[in-house]
């Protein structure tokens, strides 16, 4: 069964690169240019992985990480944070606090993104670690 990645980012140029690195390796892809646009999608459909940028309009990555968490029907999903330069976020606080998976920093390769996003639901797959619980950490 394909996974569906949902990509959460205002900056559309970033989400059109990854989108296509990401269905190139077979992931089935979803776009939000907002985090409140990204929640709706979410609880009409809940995706495989979440990847979401960090500072976005209206709902941010971490308010979102929240009502993800925050949610029975979607706490279990994994969340992968990016993030600007300068922005210096405790990756132990976001793993144990909001349950993010990874926080990659921008800017990154999309085929380190696709890497990650490969390993994680595999892992999740093959309960290798719980996608929530996941160990924080970047590339």
């Amino acid at each position: 069964m394909t996974k569906l990645i949902l990509l959460c980012d205002d900056e559309l140029p970033i989400l059109r690169a990854v989108e296509f690195k990401l269905k190139k390796v077979g992931f089935s892809v979803k776009l939000a240019q907002n985090g409140e646009i990204a929640w709706a999608m979410i609880q009409e459909a809940a995706p495989d992985l979440i990847v979401s940028d960090y500072q976005m309009p209206i709902l941010d990555g971490l308010e979102l990480a929240k009502r993800v968490r925050e949610n029975r029907e979607t706490q279990h999903i994994p969340f992968i944070l990016l993030t600007g330069k300068g922005f210096e976020l405790d990756q132990e606080d976001l793993r144990s606090r909001l349950g993010i998976t990874r926080v990659l920093s921008k800017p990154f390769s999309p085929r380190e993104l696709v890497e990650e996003a490969t390993k994680i639901l595999q892992s999740a797959e093959y309960g290798d670690e719980p996608a929530a619980q996941a160990h924080v950490g970047t590339s």
